[in-house]
């Protein structure tokens, strides 16, 4: 399988990255993104043969040649974003909801999974947030963005016979404390305190809320490889014991 991934260099799209880095059934991973994939990642020795990095700056336009390039790709997992905290509604819009469609259209324009020998879709799988609210009522702007992305994103994949989309909606989830680089370089101060004082108690108090990194990441792998084809959102604790099950 060939993936597409956007938001290498975050939290979650890292644990994605490493994800499939380590899955033989992966054959090569196209990372879009505005800047490399940095240097204090720690990644296996074979990453850089295992990965094209494309540069992109505008993720609200698309070439035709880059999106006919993108739409090669067998799957995508969209991990791109960050906080609402510091960010208005307009840009945190922006950011969150006319990315991804931007991105999911410019693949369809392309023809993405049409003519596929395994008949196959091509899978769409889109990190959201626990909470997200597709009714659009929610007193919260975040969550009232991302239920607006999750709902355009599903209704597109729809109209398309060859694309289908998946909604993860992921609880809390931190730099794994393996990698302390990532720690270092991917969360504020006072974010970093939070992950060390305050995740503790929610693993004691409401588990069903954090998302472990390493089940995040291998997840939504297994998402955008049609391991649970039959459904659309996957909310946190679903994703936790589907991952369980899996181990067993």
């Amino acid at each position: 399988m060939k993936l597409l991934l956007t938001g290498a260099t975050g939290v979650a799209g890292l644990a994605v990255y490493r994800a499939a880095l380590q899955d033989a059934a992966v054959t090569h991973i196209t990372i879009l993104s505005r800047r490399p994939v940095p240097s204090w990642a720690v990644l296996p020795p074979d990453a850089p043969a295992k990965t094209t990095v494309i540069l992109h700056k505008d993720f609200l336009s698309y070439p035709s040649d880059l999106a006919h390039q993108l739409a090669g790709n067998d799957a995508c997992v969209w991990a791109l974003g960050r906080s609402v905290i510091g960010m208005n509604e307009r840009d945190y819009t922006e950011m969150t909801h006319d990315y991804p469609m931007a991105a999911l259209r410019a693949l369809v324009d392309a023809g993405v999974g049409e003519g596929r020998p395994d008949g196959r879709p091509f899978r769409f799988v889109y990190i959201s947030g626990e909470h997200a609210d597709p009714s659009g009522t929610s007193t919260r702007m975040w969550a009232r963005v991302k239920g607006k992305a999750e709902v355009d994103i599903a209704e597109l994949s729809d109209s398309v016979p060859n694309v289908k989309a998946h909604i993860l909606r992921p609880g809390y989830f931190f730099p794994p404390s393996e990698y302390p680089e990532d720690r270092k370089h991917q969360r504020s101060m006072i974010a970093g305190m939070f992950d060390y004082v305050g995740t503790p108690l929610m693993n004691c108090f409401i588990p069903s809320l954090i998302a472990p990194t390493g089940e995040l990441g291998s997840f939504a792998l297994g998402l955008a490889q049609g391991r649970w084809p039959g459904q659309v959102i996957f909310r946190n604790a679903e994703m936790r014991q589907l991952m369980k099950a899996t181990s067993e």
